[in-house]
């Protein structure tokens, strides 16, 4: 069995694969100070609950945008696993990305930005844009040819909705949630309709920007992009944004299985 890990900035999530088959996933919240065995301790309970033997795993591999967490999580491989952890974008490894990556410096591209990148690839080998809605809400563009050419990076819808609540005194916390009108006709209603129709906004403007200066180039001339959404929130708002083609909640954890058995 394959145990795979994204570590983003507010959540890092953890997978099993038997095979192609996805067995599981928990997450938990990230912290930077936590432990290979406080990891450990909590991950072999979470297996062992959902009847996975812990010495079943047989691999890992990791995905980070937290260079913190890094050490940690190549001890809970080891100690708790027994086996080395690939982690994508380690330097000292020569890890096959199969995808190529065309931006001013490639190393500046998240490890989280390049999974989804190259899952959504190999998945639909045609170009692509896909949404993250993470802790960023993110942009990431892949040419017809397979390219990853770059992207665009604006604030998560819950860091948006934090600054609002701690910047403005009187207003509350609200739940991310689709209103029943545009018109909020008290301070919930107004917020939940400002997060809500104000991100399906900026998704519909951006990809209509992208998709404009895109097909305007030699790369865009067969007219064809199609539009993934990834990430924790992407759910929601694929009901509210036409510009989306396809929902893939799990794109970045495929990416990752596919990574490995690319790279074993």
């Amino acid at each position: 069995m394959l145990l795979t890990i994204d570590a983003g900035n507010t959540h890092v999530v953890f997978a099993v694969f038997d095979g192609d088959k996805l067995k599981g996933q928990w997450r938990i919240h990230t912290d930077a100070r936590r432990t290979a065995d406080e990891y450990g301790v909590w991950l072999t309970q979470v297996l062992e609950h959902a009847g996975i033997a812990p010495k079943k795993i047989t691999g890992a591999i990791l995905s980070s945008v937290v260079p913190q967490a890094i050490f940690d999580l190549r001890q809970l491989a080891k100690r708790y696993f027994n086996t080395e952890l690939l982690v994508i974008g380690d330097p000292r490894l020569k890890i096959k990305s199969g995808i190529g990556v065309k931006i001013d410096n490639p190393s500046e591209v998240g490890a989280d930005r390049l999974v989804n990148a190259f899952a959504a690839w190999q998945k639909f080998k045609q170009a692509l844009i896909v949404v993250d809605f993470g802790t960023a809400t993110t942009f990431d563009v892949v040419s017809g040819k397979g390219d990853y050419i770059g992207g665009v990076i604006a604030p998560g819808v819950n860091l948006a909705l934090e600054a609002l609540h701690r910047a403005a005194a009187k207003l509350p916390t609200v739940a991310i949630q689709p209103p029943e009108k545009a018109i909020g006709t008290n301070t919930v209603g107004a917020m939940q309709s400002g997060i809500y129709y104000g991100y399906a906004g900026l998704v519909e403007g951006i990809v209509a920007r992208i998709k404009a200066e895109y097909f305007s180039s030699p790369l865009g001339r067969s007219r064809k992009m199609k539009v993934i959404a990834t990430g924790g929130l992407a759910s929601l708002y694929a009901k509210a944004c036409p510009a989306i083609d396809r929902l893939e909640p799990d794109l970045t954890i495929f990416g990752l299985k596919e990574l490995y058995e690319m790279n074993k």
